[in-house]
């Protein structure tokens, strides 16, 4: 959808899980064989995935300052994860039982808000489009995914509108 570079680290899957789905033309690639393999899914972990990845979504949009979800929150409260400390004294997660996507995306969002990266990834504000994008911008205020596409044409709208206003 968009030229942007992935986002860094762990946020390039929750990135890739959310851009499964072309909001313009309902194309899912989880539903492909090779869409689910991509996030080692089988055909009974796809409702599971779609939910994680609207709830996901979601918060890719309070990010951008549109709105606020809490079923992410409840949905990585089932992670089978648990903070654990090495003898040095550090502290990481701890993976309780074989990774799942939930798992692996808690891990991805963990690290990402230790180290200040989570709020900037973002969804295209854009209705038609809601890809999620990492905002490199200094000031971190991206609108959205392509500014050649989606931002061309909400000016284009806003231009419209301000010239049908005045006559």
């Amino acid at each position: 959808m968009n030229d942007r570079a992935s986002a860094p680290g762990g946020l390039a899957l929750v990135e890739a899980l959310v851009n499964t789905l072309d909001i313009e033309t309902g194309a899912d690639t989880l539903d492909t064989p090779e869409g689910r393999a991509r996030f080692d899914l089988t055909e009974t972990d796809v409702p599971a995935a779609r939910e994680l990845r609207e709830a996901l979504r979601a918060a890719c949009l309070a990010h951008a300052g549109h709105g606020v979800s809490t079923v992410l929150d409840t949905l990585l409260s089932e992670a089978p994860l648990r903070v654990a400390i090495a003898a040095d004294g550090s502290a990481g997660l701890r993976l309780l039982g074989p990774p799942t996507l939930l798992s692996r995306i808690a891990e991805a969002i963990a690290a990402a808000a230790a180290d200040s990266t989570w709020t900037r990834l973002k969804a295209c504000e854009a209705q038609d489009c809601q890809w999620a994008y990492y905002d490199r911008s200094p000031a971190g205020r991206s609108r959205w995914c392509s500014m050649s596409v989606c931002g061309a044409r909400a000016k284009m709208r806003a231009y419209r509108a301000r010239r049908a206003a005045s006559g």
